[in-house]
């Protein structure tokens, strides 16, 4: 059901409220995506696979078994990775592309109606 002339005009007025009572506050949060947290997520995760990777192959010189700690930590990683990327969806994966071929963080303000 679209918003009344007046229930806009309220929603403007909320909204610019709160844009003039924390600036900063506001501009981080027009900047941060949906998607960010699932890319800061998969970023760590990525560290996490190379790590787990480096951890394997440093021990097994030591042992299998504990090398296999090294594998767990991988498939775990790995399984994170998955994770993320599936609730990111096409949609998502596709904003993360633009906004990395673009450099931006994110939008920069409000955006006009």
């Amino acid at each position: 059901m679209p918003l009344s002339e007046e229930e806009q005009r309220i929603l403007s007025q909320i909204e610019q409220q709160f844009y003039e009572s924390d600036p900063a506050f506001s501009q981080r949060v027009s900047q941060t995506t949906l998607y960010r947290h699932a890319v800061r997520r998969v970023v760590l995760s990525v560290g996490l696979l190379i790590a787990g990777l480096a951890f394997l192959v440093a021990t097994l010189q030591v042992h299998f078994a504990v090398a296999f700690v090294g594998f767990l930590i991988m498939l775990v990683a790995a399984f994170v990775i998955e994770k993320n990327l599936r609730a990111m969806g096409k949609a998502g994966l596709e904003q993360v592309s633009a906004n990395l071929r673009t450099g931006r963080r994110g939008p920069s303000g409000p955006t006009p109606d």
